[in-house]
């Protein structure tokens, strides 16, 4: 029996960053999470154990602390991992392709009387900002993203129409509590594209669109995201959503010798409706 590696990569995940920016008075401070993975010529680690072409995922850990002290200031999540794919590649003459992912988590300044406190911080939400670098010695690609992005609207959103059978227990609304916890990634039409200014004003479009659409489905304000972000960003050519819809289920309030009138919930996280898409222009 002959025995071929379909394909292979290794590397190091969950590479914890703090990194503080103090050269002024009012300190910034980045978050990250960073995940590599390389490809490349690989076969002789797996068949004869030969090490040579092995670099330790130790070595890659350091490369992330290395590159992050190389520069003083806080430089975009997609910028530092671009430097950081582009030096494995040049010191790895045998790696192939190099993908990072990387998860900034977010810090709010502190409130101090009236204003904000210049070295002191407070745990924002769960939202992460992404970034997925792509490389290899022919062409890089840039994703930007949120995930955890939780948004909830208490009315222009509806579910009805649908489909019925046996099972379906389901009661129609034409006036429901919508939230979810947008997860989304849209890629750039080039690296340079990826810059801090484009990334949050795709972010206010999401939430915009979100807050002032009048949906019938989870699908439908999807579409709608999607589409008004693909239609004011040129630099972007595709984008994908995971929306799990965290249901808000009235409460009978009957039993209590009251009526609900919409306003009385309880909010379940599972089972939850999962909907997905990618979409990119015709």
């Amino acid at each position: 029996m002959t025995v071929k590696i379909a394909q292979n990569n290794y590397g190091k995940s969950r590479v914890r960053l703090m990194k503080v920016a103090r050269d002024t008075v009012r300190h910034e401070i980045q978050n990250l999470t960073v995940d590599i993975a390389l490809e490349g010529d690989f076969d002789a680690i797996h068949i004869k154990g030969d090490n040579g072409l092995c670099l330790p995922t130790d070595t890659m850990k350091n490369t992330v602390y290395a590159l992050a002290g190389e520069t003083r200031e806080i430089e975009a999540v997609e910028a530092f991992g671009q430097r950081l794919a582009a030096y494995l590649l040049a010191n790895n003459s045998h790696v192939t392709r190099v993908r990072v992912n990387l998860a900034e988590h977010g810090w709010k300044r502190m409130k101090v009387g009236e204003g904000e406190h210049d070295h002191s911080f407070v745990r924002g939400s769960g939202e992460k900002r992404l970034a997925i670098i792509d490389a290899t010695r022919e062409k890089t690609t840039v994703e930007s993203g949120v995930e955890d992005l939780i948004v909830l609207k208490t009315t222009r959103s509806g579910f009805a129409g649908f489909p019925r059978d046996k099972y379906t227990t389901l009661p129609e609304a034409t006036d429901r509590i919508f939230s979810t916890a947008i997860k989304a990634v849209w890629r750039y039409e080039t690296p340079e594209a990826a810059t801090d200014d484009v990334f949050h004003s795709i972010r206010q479009t999401i939430i915009e669109i979100f807050a002032g659409h009048d949906s019938r489905s989870v699908q439908h304000t999807l579409y709608a995201m999607a589409e008004a972000v693909l239609e004011h960003f040129a630099e972007v050519t595709e984008i994908s959503f995971s929306l799990p819809n965290i249901h808000c289920l009235p409460i009978d309030m009957t039993k209590f010798g009251q009526q609900n009138e919409n306003r009385i919930f309880v909010p379940t996280d599972e089972p939850h409706g999962l909907i997905e898409a990618r979409l990119c222009r015709q």
